[in-house]
């Protein structure tokens, strides 16, 4: 334990196996929760744009595409979940030379996953839109968002990977001051793409992407300059078998898990196109909203894992309750708080998105239901970070198959197709989240008394 005291020189680094846990999990937290924030505000600035500027027709293209882009990206986005908790893990237990070969298996694995989804991107974004009865007045400007946006993969890739990285050693707060210049580029770059040289959808999707393309450069500056394990030699850069296939562990049923639940809204956004391209715009305009307050309660999620895979590493097994109980509380403040206020406020922010009277009726329904109820989801996500960070990777895949997303699809399928209305389509939303949550929680504790109990055993 004295080596990680002796590591933790970088101002940016926080070591999370020593001293009291709350005020660390917050600085670890409030940087994460702005950053995220930024990304979301990357989309939204898009969304505004063209809602103001290009009409209904581009809001609802480029709103109803997050679900697909999810669906397409979760499963490469999750093993960088596997590359954080194995750094984590590796530096809380002092092993510098194990953390430098996966941070360079990473770097290398987020190249290669970005232009595989480049290609599926560009080749298939038509096709699937289709498949999810994408109205055909939206059609073609949305496949043409997907598709610029999808031949800028392998940057937005190599930032996540980078920025899971930093936060396995506690720094979140580079990747938000990188966030935060991009953030200025993407806005300056939207207004001039789509206002003066009408570019509508391509133009907001470039924009996007150029801005990403800056924050990953700023990401691997970072790591090139960066001492210890955590540093990146572009020479170096290899696949090591081992820690691939304890990535590909770790983070495969991560990105399963994601993929299954866009899965699942994939379905849900099918059922909100059936309702025309207004109700659409209002879909998208409410769901825009609601993640600043889901990005605000995943920073706990991120918290979970990468606190308690370190104090994993460093066998800290009190640590690891402390943390559960203490990031919990922390999701269910912060999920109930932003999450009322936006519907309390839902008129205003949804106005900011469209003027039309429609859309923002259309998106009050999903804000009465889903943004009241999203600490529900808060509770669900810090479960499985706490299980990711005691090596169960597997169990809460399963447990969101069955939870939360095999009971979305059967309400789809049942009680929705029954009663088409969208009140009933949203509900299904809390519902699963409850389920999935208590399941989730028994499932962490029951896990580590065994845990532990063993390690006494062996003590």
């Amino acid at each position: 334990m004295l080596i990680l005291s002796s590591q933790a020189k970088n101002k940016y680094e926080i070591d999370m196996i020593h001293g009291p846990l709350l005020g660390k999990i917050l600085i670890f937290t409030i940087p994460l929760m702005a950053s995220s924030i930024l990304q979301l505000l990357f989309n939204a600035a898009d969304i505004v744009v063209v809602g103001r500027f290009a009409g209904s027709e581009a809001l609802a293209a480029v709103g109803s595409t997050g679900a697909l882009i999810n669906l397409l990206t979760n499963v490469f986005m999750g093993l960088s979940v596997g590359a954080n908790v194995l750094v984590a893990r590796y530096y809380g237990a002092g092993q510098q030379e194990e953390a430098s070969e996966t941070v360079h298996t990473s770097i290398l694995l987020s190249i290669v996953a970005g232009l595989f989804l480049a290609v599926v991107g560009i080749v298939f974004a038509a096709p699937l839109l289709r498949l999810m009865g994408t109205p055909e007045d939206v059609l073609p400007l949305a496949a043409l968002y997907i598709q610029i946006y999808f031949a800028g993969m392998p940057v937005v890739l190599i930032y996540n990977y980078g920025s899971a990285i930093l936060r396995a050693i506690g720094d979140t707060k580079r990747p938000l001051y990188y966030l935060a210049v991009a953030g200025a580029l993407n806005v300056v770059l939207n207004l001039i793409f789509v206002i003066p040289l009408q570019m509508s959808v391509a133009g907001v999707a470039l924009a996007t992407i150029l801005s990403q393309a800056l924050s990953a450069v700023l990401v691997l500056r970072c790591l090139m300059r960066a001492e210890g394990g955590c540093h990146l030699d572009l020479h170096r850069l290899r696949i090591y078998k081992t820690k691939l296939k304890k990535i590909l562990q770790l983070g495969l049923p991560a990105g399963f898990q994601g993929s299954i639940f866009s899965l699942s809204n994939v379905l849900i956004q099918s059922s909100v196109n059936s309702f025309g391209s207004i109700a659409m715009a209002g879909n998208s305009a409410a769901a825009n909203i609601e993640g600043f307050t889901y990005v605000a309660m995943n920073s706990f999620h991120q918290a979970a894992i990468t606190f308690v895979s370190q104090n994993m590493g460093a066998m800290e097994f009190k640590r690891i309750r402390k943390v559960a109980i203490q990031c919990l509380i922390c999701v269910v403040i912060t999920g109930a708080t932003i999450g009322n206020l936006s519907y309390l406020f839902g008129n205003t922010l949804l106005g900011i998105y469209s003027s039309d009277p429609q859309v923002i009726q259309y998106g009050m329904v999903r804000l009465s239901i889903i943004g009241t109820t999203y600490f529900l989801c808060g509770i669900m996500d810090v479960g499985v970070g706490c299980l990711r960070g005691i090596n169960y990777s597997v169990l809460p895949m399963i447990v969101s198959l069955l939870g939360a997303c095999g009971m979305r699809i059967i309400w789809i399928f049942t009680i929705f197709r029954r009663m088409h209305d969208q009140t009933i389509l949203y509900i299904s939303y809390p519902i699963s989240w409850f389920i999935t949550s208590a399941v989730h929680i028994i499932c962490f504790v029951l896990l580590f008394r065994r845990m532990v109990k063993r390690f006494e055993m062996r003590e």
